[in-house]
C-alpha cells in the first residue's frame, strides 16, 4: 500500500470503530441469531491471491460487528467486565501502531518506562507496599500464575531447593491452602505450575464465601495460602487482618487473588473491606475489569522482587539484557508481549486518584440499586451487597433459569447464571464506566417485567 492508501484505511478503521461504540447504548446487548448465522460468510477457501484491504476491513466490520456481545456497552452485567474508557481505547490504538515488543528496556525504552510508571502508580492507588515488583500480563489467570510461580520459588529456595533448575521431581512438598470458593483460574495456575488442582487443602467458608479464620490449620514446611479479595459471586473479602499475620508468622507465603475486589482499596468508602490485604506477599488483579482498559490486561504484584525475577527471567546470547533499568521481560512469562501498561498509564493519568474512586463507587451504588429494586419487587437477593455483585433468585432453579434465558433474549441487558452454595441465581456484575442511572432503571424494569410474566 502507498502512504495515502494506508492513511485512508486507518481512518476508515477508526470511523468504523467509532460508529460501533456509538451504537452500543441503543442496540440489543446480545447479538441476534441472524447476525451469528451470518458469520459463515467469513469462511470458504483461503483466497489464492491478495485482496483489497479496504474491502477486507469492510467485510470484517459488516459481518462481525453485529455478531458481537455488547460487552463495551452500558448494560452488560454478565461477567465482571468493564467497558473500555475512551482514553484507553485511544492509547491502545496508538500503542498498537507503535508495535513495540515490550521486553527489554534498551530496545523499547519508551514503553518500558511508561510501564514502570504505571506500576508505581498502581501500587500507590491500591495502597500496596512501594517497591513491589510487577508484571503486565494477559489477565488474572496469568497474574495469579505469575505470582504463584514467585511463591513456589521462594518457599522452595528457603529449604534449599532450586525449582527453576531442578523442577519439582524430588522437591520438598508444598502445602497449598485455598478457600472452598476459590476462583477456577487459581486452580488452573496451580495445575500449570505442577502444584496440582486436587492435592490442595480447601478451607471452609462462611455464608458469604469468606474463608473462616477459625479453620486455619497448623502450618509447617513450604506453604502457600491463597486468599480472595472479591468473591466471584458475592464480592466478599476474606479476613486478611486475621489470616495473613498468622500464616506469615508460620513462614507461609500469602497470595491474594484480587481480580476485581482489590480495586476496593482505591476508594474512600470501601477500602476497609480489604484491610490487612497489604500484608500479603503477592497480589493479582485485572486492568480490563475495574480500571476499564481494553482486553487483555492483568497485573501481578510481588513484594519479593528477586523471587519474581528468579521465576521469570531468561538470558540468551542474542538478547541485550544488561540494563541499569528494569527489563519488563524479566518479570513476565512472555518475551513477546504488547505494551499493555500504556493503556493503564493513560487511564491513571486521565482519571487520577479521585476519578478512579468515583468510577468504582459508582458501580457499587448501581449494584445496591439493583438489589433494592429486585428485593422491593419481591425477589430474593441472596448475598450481602458489599461491592458490585448481586445474586438474585426468582424462586425455583427452573424458574430462575427461565427468567435469565428470557432476559438474555429480550436484549435490554445481559446477566448470567450461577449456582452459589446450592442456590441457583442470576448474577449481576456492575463494572463499567458506561453504566448510568438510566441504564440501571431500564434494566431493572426489564428484569421485573420478565420475572413477573
Amino acid at each position: 500500500m502507498d502512504n495515502e492508501s494506508e492513511q485512508t484505511l486507518l481512518a476508515d478503521a477508526a470511523s468504523r470503530a467509532q460508529r460501533y461504540l456509538a451504537s452500543l447504548p441503543d442496540r440489543a446487548v446480545a447479538p441476534s441469531t441472524k447476525a451469528v448465522e451470518a458469520l459463515s460468510g467469513l469462511g470458504g477457501a483461503l483466497p489464492e491471491a491478495p485482496a483489497d484491504p479496504a474491502q477486507v476491513l469492510a467485510r470484517l466490520d459488516e459481518i462481525v460487528s453485529p455478531a458481537t456481545m455488547a460487552m463495551a456497552g452500558p448494560r452488560f452485567f454478565g461477567f465482571v467486565i468493564g467497558g473500555s474508557l475512551p482514553i484507553s481505547v485511544a492509547a491502545n490504538w496508538l500503542a498498537t501502531a507503535w508495535d513495540q515488543n515490550t521486553c527489554l528496556d534498551a530496545v523499547t525504552p519508551g514503553v518500558s518506562r511508561v510501564e514502570q510508571l504505571a506500576l508505581d502508580w498502581l501500587l500507590d492507588v491500591l495502597r500496596l507496599p512501594a517497591g513491589c515488583a510487577g508484571a503486565f500480563v494477559t489477565g488474572a489467570t496469568v497474574a495469579n500464575m505469575t505470582a504463584l510461580a514467585a511463591a513456589r520459588h521462594r518457599v522452595l529456595a528457603d529449604v534449599g531447593w532450586n525449582v527453576e533448575a531442578d523442577g519439582l521431581f524430588g522437591a520438598p512438598p508444598i502445602t497449598v491452602l485455598v478457600g472452598e470458593e476459590v476462583h477456577p483460574t487459581v486452580l488452573k495456575g496451580l495445575g500449570v505450575l505442577g502444584l496440582g488442582r486436587s492435592r490442595i487443602t480447601r478451607m471452609p467458608v462462611d455464608a458469604q464465601g469468606r474463608m473462616r479464620a477459625d479453620a486455619l490449620p497448623a502450618i509447617s514446611g513450604p506453604t502457600l495460602l491463597v486468599l480472595q479479595a472479591g468473591n466471584l459471586n458475592t464480592g466478599a473479602f476474606d479476613p486478611f487482618d486475621v489470616l495473613i499475620p498468622r500464616a506469615k508468622a508460620a513462614g507461609a507465603w500469602v497470595h491474594v487473588d484480587g481480580a476485581f475486589g482489590l480495586w476496593a482499596r482505591a476508594t474512600r468508602d470501601r477500602q476497609q473491606l480489604a484491610a490487612g490485604c497489604e500484608l500479603a506477599d503477592s497480589w493479582a488483579t485485572d486492568g480490563h475489569k475495574w480500571l476499564n482498559v481494553p482486553y487483555d490486561s492483568g497485573i501481578a504484584f510481588v513484594r519479593d522482587a528477586e523471587a519474581l525475577r528468579a521465576a521469570m527471567a531468561v538470558t540468551a546470547d542474542y538478547l541485550p539484557t544488561q540494563s541499569l533499568r528494569r527489563n519488563p521481560g524479566d518479570y513476565t512469562p512472555e518475551l513477546s508481549r504488547r505494551a499493555r501498561g500504556v493503556d493503564v498509564w493513560a487511564v491513571l493519568a486521565t482519571l487520577g486518584r479521585s476519578g478512579i474512586a468515583d468510577l468504582i463507587e459508582g458501580c457499587c451504588r448501581h449494584a445496591r440499586r439493583f438489589a433494592a429494586g429486585l428485593s422491593t419487587a419481591g425477589f430474593q437477593v441472596l448475598n450481602d451487597v458489599v461491592l458490585n455483585q448481586v445474586l438474585v433468585s426468582f424462586g425455583t432453579p427452573e424458574r430462575t433459569q427461565a427468567v435469565i434465558s428470557a432476559l438474555q433474549q429480550d436484549g435490554t441487558c445481559w446477566c448470567g447464571n450461577t449456582v452459589w452454595q446450592g442456590r441457583a441465581a442470576m448474577r449481576i456484575s456492575v463494572c463499567s464506566w458506561a453504566t448510568r442511572d438510566e441504564d440501571v432503571e431500564k434494566s431493572l424494569e426489564a428484569m421485573i417485567r420478565i420475572a413477573r410474566s
